[in-house]
C-alpha cells in the first residue's frame, strides 16, 4: 500500500505538488493524468525518492521512503531513458537487472519468453545496444525490465509513448494481466485518456500540484475526464 500524507514539493514560492492525503491499495492500477506542469512526474520522483518533499512524507508498505530503503525490494520503475544504460545490449540490461533482484540468467530468460509478441524480433539477440534502438523498442526494454524481479509496486511514466498502435495494445493486454493474474500495484501516467481509461481501475486527475478528480472507472469515466479537460482548457 501507498499512503500519502501532507506531501508538498515546493521550489522557492512555486508550490509544484499538494496533496494532503492518498491511499493507493496493494493490486490496484492506478492512473494519473494532468496537463504538462501538474505534477505527474514529480509526484513520482518522490515516490522513488528521486527528489524529497518539502513538507510530509510517503509510506510505500509501511516503510517510510526517505528514511529508510527497504522499500526498494518492493518496487520497480521505468519513467524515462535515465533509467535506461545505452551501451549495454538489452540481453545485457536484462540480465544486469535481474542480478541486481536475485534472478539468474536462465530465470530471466524465462521470464522473457512471455514477451516475444511485444518485442517482435527487434530487441533480443540483435547486437544492437540500447541507445542505437528505436524510442519505441527503447521503450519496450524499460518497461519489460521494471517487471524483472517481481516486484509487488511498478510505476511507469507515460509507458504507451512513442510505441505504434499494435504495440499499445499489446502492452495494454499485458499491464492488464499484471494487475488481474499477478495482483500487482501499478501506477501509471499518461496524457492519453483513452490508453489510461483502459488499464486503470481508478484514476486520479492532478492540477497545478493538486487532485482535482478521483474517479474509479466505469463506462461513462472517458466522457468524464474529457468534460474535466475541457473546463480546465
Amino acid at each position: 500500500m501507498l499512503e500519502i500524507n501532507n506531501l508538498k514539493k515546493q521550489y522557492g514560492n512555486t508550490v509544484v505538488l499538494n496533496i494532503p492525503e492518498l491511499t493507493i491499495p496493494d493490486g490496484q492500477s492506478f492512473g494519473m493524468v494532468g496537463n504538462n506542469g501538474a505534477g505527474k512526474t514529480t509526484f513520482f520522483n518522490l515516490i522513488l525518492d528521486l527528489i524529497r518533499p518539502t513538507e510530509g512524507y510517503i509510506l510505500n508498505g509501511g516503510i517510510k521512503v526517505s528514511e529508510n530503503e527497504n522499500w526498494k525490494f518492493r518496487t520497480s520503475a521505468y519513467l524515462d531513458e535515465s533509467f535506461l544504460i545505452g551501451y549495454l545490449l538489452a540481453d545485457e540490461y536484462f540480465y544486469m537487472l535481474g542480478d541486481l533482484r536475485g534472478w539468474n540468467k536462465k530465470e530471466v530468460d524465462g521470464f522473457l519468453v512471455q514477451f516475444s509478441e511485444l518485442f517482435n524480433g527487434e530487441i533480443l539477440g540483435n547486437k544492437k545496444y540500447i541507445r542505437d534502438l528505436s524510442k519505441g523498442n527503447q521503450k519496450k526494454v524499460g518497461v519489460v525490465g521494471a517487471l524483472i524481479g517481481n516486484p509487488e509496486l511498478i510505476l511507469l511514466d507515460e509507458p504507451f509513448a512513442n510505441l505504434d498502435p499494435t504495440t499499445q495494445m499489446r502492452l495494454k493486454k499485458l499491464l492488464l494481466k499484471i494487475v488481474k493474474d499477478e495482483k500487482k500495484t501499478v501506477l501509471i501516467s499518461s496524457h492519453n485518456l483513452n490508453h489510461i481509461t483502459d488499464v486503470a481501475e481508478r484514476i486520479v486527475v492532478l492540477e497545478k500540484g493538486e487532485v482535482i478528480k478521483d474517479i474509479h472507472t466505469n463506462d461513462e469515466t472517458l466522457k468524464e475526464l474529457e468534460e474535466v479537460f475541457a473546463v480546465i482548457m
